[in-house]
Formats: C-alpha cells, structure tokens, sequence
C-alpha cells in the first residue's frame, strides 16, 4: 500500500467479500471501545449492532439458530474492526489479532459454540490473512448484555 492510498489493503480485503467497516460502536455503558497501551490494542466486547440495532436476541439453540449466530458473530468481528480502527487509526497498522474471546448466550443443551465464533475468526482470517490467525475462546454463558445472542472482544498488536 502506498501512503497516499484511501483505503487500506484490510479494507480493501473486506471490499472484496462485500463489507465495509462500520463506523465504531458507541459503548452502551461506562467504558470505551479500546484501549491501547504497549503496542497492544483491548477491544471491549463487541455486540452484533447495525446501525444501533440488534438484528436478533434471544439463547442460540433456542430462539436464535447456530447459523444465525455465526452471522452475528461476524458482525460482532466487523464492530471490533471499528474499534480496533478508531484506536490506532488504520487497520494496515494491526500487525497480529493475537487473542479472540467470544460470548455466545446458549440454550442448556446448545454446544455449538466453537462453530458459532468461527463467524468471527474466520472474518479475521480473510482480512488480515496470515496475520488473523489467533487464540480463541468459546464460552457459553446464561444472558449477555441487551440479550444479545454473541459478544466478541479482541486482543491485537500493532506498529
């Protein structure tokens, strides 16, 4: 990428599946959407908001199927590009998404978690290439904020 170019080659990737970095999220409590220090950047748990809306709630298993949870862990995965781009500026400036940490609000006998936060990973995957492979976690939990269906939250280096 030279440095006069508009977009950066990770957006450029993403164009290229059809999607755009949406503008970051405002926090919906006492906190901001990242944090930097070290040359590492936080995200805060990111929720599958469009456009200030949550396009489903409810228990994957029950109300929300595994399918549509992938899809919302997607999203959540492009809501954390926001916030990883609000912080450092350029997304060409991540040099590692390091750790993935995914929330997914589960029906009791629903355990399908891992292939709901694949939506996630495999978004950082096609966007940062080599560079988006990552830890991960997958954890089931009872409710989430707003009762959303899945949360994600990144941990990033960057130059």
């Amino acid at each position: 990428m030279t440095e006069t170019s508009q977009t950066s080659t990770v957006e450029a990737r993403l164009a290229d599946l059809g999607l755009t970095v949406p503008e970051v999220v405002p926090p919906v409590a006492a906190y901001q959407p990242a944090d930097v220090a070290d040359g590492v950047v936080y995200t805060a748990g990111q929720l599958p908001l469009v456009d200030g809306t949550l396009p489903l709630t409810g228990k994957v298993g029950a109300e929300v199927t595994e399918e549509q949870a992938y899809d919302l862990a997607r999203q959540c995965a492009l809501n954390c590009l926001a916030a990883l781009k609000h912080a450092v500026g350029d997304l060409d400036r991540i040099t590692r998404i390091a750790k993935v940490g995914g929330f997914v609000a589960s029906a009791p006998s629903f355990t399908g978690q891992p292939k709901v936060l694949n939506g996630a990973s495999e978004l950082f995957g096609q966007a940062f290439g080599d560079l988006g492979q990552h830890a991960r976690s997958a954890v089931g939990v009872a409710v989430l904020p707003l009762d959303t269906p899945v949360e994600v939250d990144v941990i990033a280096h960057f130059r």
